[in-house]
């Protein structure tokens, strides 16, 4: 049967075609209707997917990083309380730095299950509206409609009878039974990360040069030149020979008169 249908007190109905007035009252079904579901779960999956990826740049919450495939992603306001596992230590976004190796690892579980309902009630026939309704007055003499599912079947004195077959005053029993499937999916994420290799260091018996800057030698003088230039003249050393000689001339001139 379906989930019963309740009306308010003093709210009347009126059944087309049969032109009576019904009250229905409110009951409390827990009291009335019994309902017992249980679950049932099948096998699980599980799906598993690494994402690789390289700290590019960390600006205050944002995240930018280089996946494995080259592409570039841009993670905005990461929270304050997100984690990485990096060699034991967890790490916040403040302490990821530009060469960091991340790991997520997201594991997808998938579980299958049943969900199984049963309803059963029992009362007397008051009226029917076959093959839609019955209203049945139940053990503590209120009213209750309900409504008939197709092909529904009802046991009265050991008889398996239809909506048709019901009459007023037969006291029934029905249950329903409603198996509804549900797929269960949860995810469980998981992300690593690793620090940068360091240097490698030098390999064994090879010695180690350390190149170090040395002031620029001073720029030596240049030495006078020897000889005059091309387009230097003899006329001044022919003139003052010239007039050396004639002094020497005019003065032992001089010294002849004297004499």
């Amino acid at each position: 049967m379906d989930s019963p249908q309740l009306t308010r007190t003093g709210v009347h109905r009126l059944l087309a075609g049969a032109g009576l007035v019904f009250l229905v009252c409110v009951v409390a079904l827990n009291a009335q209707v019994q309902t017992e579901s249980t679950t049932t779960h099948g096998d699980a999956t599980h799906a598993t997917t690494v994402e690789r990826a390289e700290v590019v740049m960390v600006d205050g919450n944002d995240l930018i990083v280089k996946m494995e495939d080259g592409q570039i992603r841009h993670f905005a306001n990461v929270s304050e309380s997100a984690r990485v596992d990096v060699d034991g230590q967890q790490l916040g976004i403040h302490d990821l730095k530009p060469g960091m190796k991340l790991q997520r690892t997201i594991t997808t579980t998938t579980t299958p299950r049943t969900v199984t309902t049963v309803q059963s009630v029992t009362g007397k026939v008051w009226h029917v509206n076959a093959p839609n309704s019955v209203i049945l007055t139940l053990e503590d003499g209120t009213n209750q409609s309900f409504k008939i599912p197709k092909g529904q079947k009802f046991n009265v004195d050991g008889r398996t009878l239809d909506a048709f077959g019901l009459k007023k005053g037969m006291r029934i029993s029905a249950t329903k039974v409603v198996e509804v499937p549900e797929t269960v999916v949860t995810q469980e994420k998981k992300l690593t990360g690793k620090l940068p290799p360091p240097p490698p260091p030098p390999p064994a018996d090879v010695p180690i040069l350390v190149a170090t800057a040395e002031p620029a030698p001073a720029p030596a003088e240049e030495a006078a030149p020897e000889k005059l230039p091309k387009t230097g003249s003899p006329l001044p050393l022919v003139g003052l020979l010239g007039l050396l000689f004639s002094g020497t001339s005019f003065g032992m001139r001089m010294l002849r008169r004297s004499s």
